[in-house]
């Protein structure tokens, strides 16, 4: 598999990894705590919305946070949110309590080497260095 770069098909699936930043907590960042997901991204490296429509059930996000056990759910597009709608990683269908959510999720490009951020479960926002991308 390939790194993504611009350029890229549009809506093309793509292997998302985000690793942990730097925090005060982990000031050299961790490769221990992250996300690997899958979404459709443009050209940019934005997640494409219209493409999701139609893979949504291929977009699927793992959690793996140190010891604990790994996390699997889906990436999914809501309504609210800043714009009017947020990305979130949902890891129960039936249930809400358990999402995070992706901060400005629609307004950054998967690049590797840029950050984003997710708020967890909890209400505690956590910044990512977008590790690497590859197609998937």
């Amino acid at each position: 598999m390939n790194e993504v770069t611009a350029g890229a098909t549009s809506g093309a699936l793509s292997r998302i990894r985000l690793h942990l930043a730097r925090s005060k907590e982990f000031p050299e960042g961790s490769a221990r705590h992250g996300y690997e997901f899958v979404a459709p991204l443009d050209a940019d490296g934005h997640i494409d919305d219209e493409a999701w429509k139609h893979l949504r059930t291929a977009c699927t996000v793992t959690r793996f946070w140190a010891n604990e056990a790994p996390e699997h759910g889906r990436l999914v597009h809501r309504a609210g949110g800043i714009g009017g709608s947020s990305w979130v990683f949902d890891y129960e269908e039936d249930a809400s309590d358990d999402d995070e959510t992706g901060h400005r999720f629609g307004d950054h490009a998967f690049v590797p080497g840029e950050y984003v951020s997710l708020r967890d479960e909890d209400g505690d926002m956590h910044t990512f260095i977008v590790f690497s991308v590859v197609r998937a």
